[in-house]
């Protein structure tokens, strides 16, 4: 049974430093709970990004993520109203990020989840 929680340890690791949870405590009980559940629904939704375009049966940390997909140059442009936005990246780069745009809208539910 505790194989399942294992890696518990991790995830509150991941939660404290990545997503800023020791630092999100203030005086009102109702304020520290909202931004509790606001960091945990942020932690979801990554971990359903990481699911579902990324198709990582490991867990990938917020940084790893962030340096791989967010750290981009990148700007909107707004034309025959049609925003778009481009990315600035080539090579292996580019292709990695086309493909893992590609497969965002051909995903369909049900994820799974783990409890740890």
């Amino acid at each position: 049974m505790y194989k399942q929680r294992g890696d518990a340890e991790n995830r509150i690791k991941e939660l404290k430093y990545d997503f800023g949870l020791e630092t999100f405590c203030s005086n009102n009980f109702w304020g520290t709970e909202a931004a509790f559940r606001s960091i945990l629904m942020a932690y979801n939704l990554m971990a359903l990004f990481c699911q579902a375009a990324l198709k990582n049966k490991s867990q990938v940390t917020l940084s790893t993520l962030r340096f791989k997909c967010f750290a981009l140059g990148a700007w909107i442009t707004k034309h025959a109203r049609n925003t778009t936005l481009k990315i600035s990246a080539t090579g292996e780069k580019r292709r990695w990020l086309d493909a893992l745009f590609d497969t965002v809208p051909k995903q369909k539910a049900p994820y799974f989840f783990s409890n740890a």
